[in-house]
């Protein structure tokens, strides 16, 4: 499938050279190199004009090689979203000149909710005072419990991984994404379907794009998640990365949202009203 003139791919991750850009020593896995000339290289071969960096957890809390990878490639076509400790004295730190225009927010299963609400707070406070939208990566039965507080959020709301809906349209938490993407508060990108699901053709996922597509085209987002680190590799020195196909997952993209126009509003239009492209 070729893509439109001004298209963005939502979701990448850039691995520098481990002399420039050394990993943080808590890190649970080791990804191989991935640096922004491979980038470059790679949306060029898809047509991609536009790309969001994301700050992957191996950085910790350092964004060097994020905002390298969005000076090189040039502000005019790549942003960054990256990993800060909350802190505002972490925001100030980085330049307020649209080149970082999201904050990552993590959480897993297992965790105390009035902490969680506590970090989610403090995480609405630091995006509003820099003018960037908080990007959110956790469990669907989390976006259920934390729905009151996700509704009134003072900032723009993305969920990575189609929100981690892998149980379907049953899934507890889906009817809370799919209020926040019909009231326009959210986004979500369909990102790294590889993540949710083990079917070769990913069709067990095509209900719950259906419904957020219909709940509102203005607010979804794709990104393919090059390199496509296979995380879940802990206990080798170097995790490989997955053999993926992104001219494939566009390819499903086209399969899933068939009309020309919500695709265009997908990989152009949504992208550049949220990046501010």
């Amino acid at each position: 499938m070729s893509v439109p003139p001004g298209a963005c791919d939502a979701h990448v991750h850039v691995i520098g050279d481990s002399f420039h850009f050394p990993m943080s020593q808590q890190r649970d896995y080791t990804p191989p190199p991935a640096t922004w000339k491979d980038l470059a290289k790679a949306l060029d071969v898809l047509g991609f004009e536009r790309v969001v960096v994301v700050t992957p957890t191996v950085y910790g809390a350092d964004n060097s090689v994020t905002i390298d990878a969005v000076e090189q490639i040039g502000r005019h076509r790549a942003r960054g979203v990256i990993l800060i400790d909350n802190s505002a004295q972490a925001a100030r730190n980085i330049p307020k000149d649209n080149q970082v225009v999201g904050l990552r927010f993590l959480a897993g299963g297992g965790v105390d909710l009035n902490r969680l609400k506590g970090r989610l707070n403090a995480s609405f406070d630091v995006c509003a005072r820099q003018n960037w939208h908080l990007d959110i990566s956790m469990p669907p039965e989390l976006t259920a419990a934390l729905y009151s507080e996700l509704k009134q959020a003072p900032v723009p709301l993305v969920f990575d991984y189609f929100a981690w809906l892998a149980g379907g349209v049953s899934q507890v938490g889906f009817d809370q994404v799919i209020r926040l993407l019909g009231s326009g508060k959210a986004y979500v990108k369909l990102s790294e379907p590889y993540r949710l699901s083990k079917r070769h053709d990913y069709d067990d996922l095509a209900e719950v794009v259906g419904q957020m597509v219909k709940a509102n085209p203005d607010r979804i987002l794709w990104g393919s998640g090059w390199p496509h680190v296979d995380s879940s590799a802990t206990d080798v020195p170097l995790a490989p990365n997955l053999p993926i196909d992104d001219s494939q997952l566009l390819k499903i993209l086209s399969i899933w949202v068939p009309d020309l126009a919500r695709r265009r509003k997908i990989l152009v239009e949504n992208p550049a009203r949220l990046y501010r492209f």
